[in-house]
């Protein structure tokens, strides 16, 4: 459930927005929420929660002002506010008008605003949707820069783009690290500037150390750890998150899990405190146990009705088959996440939470002088252990074939186009990303040339290489017309054959490597980006400097190089296409195209 505030020019709007778990009614849901808003507007706020939603709001702001551009950066920021109020310059005192907001002025608010004869209550059920009729569009007179739609005229000078600029230098960070006595390494980059900071805790395990039985196993231990621990229970910590105005959240990947904490400087040592103890001191309450587990398996059930989900979901499947860890989702599946037990999660949790298996990476105002002793005070008691060896051994590579999944009535078919490509640690690295990003990775991309410009089948395809330790998925992915379903898979294979039979143009390469090489700075815009980007070198052992090498390697790569990778690594006869559509009217076409058997199946 969230809850949120949208001021404009002529008003405001507060909404509150929940999704109602399986077995529950949105009736019970929405009597839950009016008694709790009367509640609310009865007694008030505590002065304890109005401290939360103040240093929660005064970290929001700052770290938005790590980025430049976007919705809340410094641009962005600057242009609010001399639009409604006249002064880019308005931020201070907007922050210290919330600083000053007192419990008695929330309740007056709410007294005011969030009556019950003031409010619109919508119900989204399944069903089939009605968008009732159709709206004419507005007459247009004759002409450029004329009729009611027109912001301005037209001008001789807008016919010519603007060029570019030249090429921009960017210095990418080098971190350095310092490694404690119990073998925790500590990966740090310095960044003066704004007062936010950010820590990650990673673990070289993640979903591939899940049994094959328990295979969302490092998720589910991830997603607990914030729920209780030896000396806080979980509405404490997130009382104490929320106090720091600080996140603070538990994840995993199929390489790595990741325990990461964001807050104000002034807090930072609060929060690193958190981290610790979550990640260090978990006590995995089995009421919690199973409350998570029913929230687990509610997000479940809600990726069966995403089509796109439900692609991918089937893709990997059919990729790497029912015995290796790359076949499923970060979830698991129903049943894994039914049968995992709380010994299951304290067990893997023992096993993989050890110093020598992790890296403490932190990105803020922060050198080494004042990171060091706050390491050692959270973190240097941790009992040192083994790292247990992992041993994944190679997929079951499947043979090509079409997976439809009947989705009656759609519009569009959710397309995935898929097979196996290299592991991270391949030396082609910066040829296959070039190659990617010509093929689908950009918006001048071949892909998005053929089935959005040339053909108008979709509004636009991608495709991705997912690195990881050992071998990942490729995938190309797009939403098509019903119709063009057939097709669009043909096209999209049609241009994989052709980057390993057609060398890249050389406008096509160049627009690839520049694009890669000039984007490579927005992973280090913010303290939590970069804390994400330096985690890569200590999951695939990539080396501190390597941000410094990268980009002159991208620029290195040629045509050749490029071609070699596509044909080495995209086979389009070995590829498995699922198609989650309108069954009766997809799987004619597609069975005319010779890609292997076809197969119906269910949404898993």
């Amino acid at each position: 459930m969230t809850a949120f505030q949208l001021s404009q020019a002529l008003g405001s709007t507060f909404q509150i927005i929940a999704t109602v778990r399986p077995g529950r009614t949105v009736q019970e849901v929405e009597a839950a929420i009016h008694a709790e808003v009367e509640r609310f507007r009865q007694t008030g706020p505590e002065p304890i929660e109005v401290e939360r939603a103040t240093n929660t709001f005064e970290t929001s702001i700052l770290q938005g002002l790590e980025v430049l551009g976007g919705f809340g950066g410094v641009a962005d920021t600057l242009n609010l506010f001399n639009h409604y109020v006249g002064d880019p310059g308005h931020l201070p005192a907007y922050v210290d008008a919330h600083r000053k907001v007192t419990p008695a002025a929330v309740k007056t608010f709410a007294e005011s605003y969030l009556a019950p004869s003031a409010r619109v209550v919508v119900h989204a059920v399944p069903g089939t949707p009605e968008p009732g009729p159709v709206v004419p569009a507005p007459a247009v007179a004759a002409g450029p820069g004329a009729g009611p739609e027109a912001v301005n005229r037209d001008e001789p000078w807008r016919a010519t783009a603007p060029a570019p600029g030249p090429p921009g230098t960017a210095s990418l960070p080098t971190p350095r690290a310092f490694t404690l006595q119990n073998g925790l390494t500590v990966i740090y980059h310095a960044r003066p500037g704004l007062p936010v900071a950010s820590a990650s805790l990673l673990l070289k395990s993640g979903g591939d150390a899940n049994p094959v039985d328990r295979t969302g196993l490092a998720n589910f231990t991830a997603a607990m750890l914030d729920q209780g621990t030896s000396s806080r229970d979980a509405p404490t910590i997130a009382a104490d998150v929320a106090r720091l105005g600080a996140s603070l959240e538990g994840t995993s990947s199929k390489d790595s899990t990741a325990i990461t904490v964001a807050s104000l400087t002034r807090h930072f040592s609060a929060a690193l405190d958190l981290l610790a103890d979550v990640s260090l001191r978990p006590a995995f309450p089995a009421a919690d146990v199973d409350r998570v587990r029913a929230s687990r398996l509610a997000s479940l059930q809600a990726m069966r009705q995403d089509p796109g989900q439900v692609a991918v979901v089937s893709a990997v499947a059919a990729l790497f088959g029912p015995v290796h860890p790359y076949g499923y989702v970060e979830l698991g599946t129903r049943e894994s996440v039914e049968r995992t037990t709380r010994d299951d999660l304290a067990a893997y949790w023992k096993r993989h939470f050890v110093p020598a298996n992790a890296a403490l990476v932190v990105s803020g105002p922060l050198d080494e002088a004042a990171l060091r002793p706050e390491v050692e005070r959270a973190f240097g008691g941790w009992a040192a252990g083994p790292v247990q060896p992992l041993t994944l051994g190679p997929p079951r590579r499947a043979p090509a074939r079409i997976i439809v999944i009947d989705a009656p009535g759609s519009p569009q078919t959710e397309l995935v186009v898929a097979t196996i490509g290299p592991p991270r640690s391949t030396p082609d690295y910066p040829a296959v990303i070039v190659m990617n990003a010509a093929l689908g990775g950009l918006a001048s991309s071949r892909l998005n040339v053929n089935l959005r410009e040339e053909h108008g089948y979709s509004y636009g395809a991608g495709s991705q290489f997912v690195f990881r330790k050992h071998p990942g998925p490729f995938w190309v992915t797009s939403a098509v017309r019903t119709d063009a379903t057939a097709p669009a898979v043909a096209e999209i294979l049609k241009e994989v054959r052709r980057m390993g039979q057609t060398p890249l143009s050389a406008d096509e390469l160049d627009t690839a490597r520049e694009a890669i090489a000039r984007a490579l700075p927005a992973d280090f815009e913010t303290t939590a980006n970069t804390v994400w980007a330096l985690g890569g070198l200590f999951i695939y052992g990539l080396g501190l400097d390597y941000y410094a090498v990268l980009p002159p390697a991208i620029r290195a790569v040629n045509a050749e190089a490029v071609q070699k990778a596509a044909a080495t690594y995209l086979d389009p006869d070995q590829m498995i296409v699922v198609a989650v559509g309108d069954r009766a009217r997809i799987e004619p076409g597609l069975r005319k195209l010779n890609l292997g058997r076809l197969e119906v199946q269910a949404p898993r």
